[in-house]
């Protein structure tokens, strides 16, 4: 965490250069914080942060060489590295959820109103995490729909175990093999069975479970997790 009674920090890291000059003259322009260093490329990021030991990095994702969820993944595994608030012009799903994931401290759009990005690199700094409205609506969203596709395979696995709850020991392994897609001989030689008696079983299998091949047996098998 940044000393309070010292200035803020901050290195910028874009590609574009008309993008670092704004972000400078927003941020330089409030007397708490500091602009020590600038970057075009996550590569070069790594040179200048280790320079000038910033409090701050806004990091751009999208640049050229070497992209800043990268170069922010290599940051964060150094002895107390700075903070990271990732700073740009996409705001997918995806990209959020891995920033986060490999922890960054915020993520913020580039085209964040001043005050509120200057309020969002104090708030970094004093170790508050920060995500803008829009990014933090994704979050949940994704959080959301993660927590119902959970559940959604939770409900299909118990329903499976149950349907194949009527099999007996020797049917069950057989139709695991049939779910890793081997063939009745294969079957046969690795149970120790005839070919006939693995096509007997096999039969059983789809009449109990009232299926019609052998693709609907591996499906099952593959929904029950067993």
């Amino acid at each position: 965490m940044a000393d309070e009674r010292a200035p803020i920090r901050i290195v910028i890291v874009d590609d574009d250069h008309l993008v670092r000059t704004a972000l400078s003259l927003i941020l330089g322009g409030d007397a708490s914080l500091q602009i020590v260093g600038q970057a075009g490329d996550g590569a070069a990021a790594l040179s200048v942060i280790r320079a000038h030991s910033p409090d701050v990095v806004l990091m751009d994702v999208r640049m050229p060489g070497r992209d800043g969820l990268s170069a922010t993944t290599e940051i964060l595994t150094w002895s107390a590295p700075p903070r990271i608030l990732i700073l740009t012009t996409f705001d997918s799903d995806e990209m959020v959820l891995h920033a986060l994931r490999i922890g960054a401290h915020g993520f913020l759009l580039k085209d964040t109103p001043p005050s509120e990005l200057v309020a969002a690199v104090k708030a970094v700094a004093a170790g508050r995490p920060t995500l803008s409205p829009s990014v933090t609506t994704q979050v949940i969203a994704a959080a959301t729909a993660t927590t119902r596709r959970t559940r959604i395979r939770e409900a299909r696995r118990a329903d499976a175990r149950r349907e194949l709850s009527v099999l007996t020991d020797r049917e069950l392994e057989i139709a695991r093999a049939i779910a890793r897609g081997h063939a009745n001989a294969e079957i046969a030689a690795r149970l120790y069975l005839s070919v006939a008696t693995v096509k007997t079983h096999t039969s059983n299998l789809l009449t109990k479970l009232g299926l019609d091949n052998r693709v609907q047996i591996a499906l099952l098998v593959h929904d029950s997790d067993y």
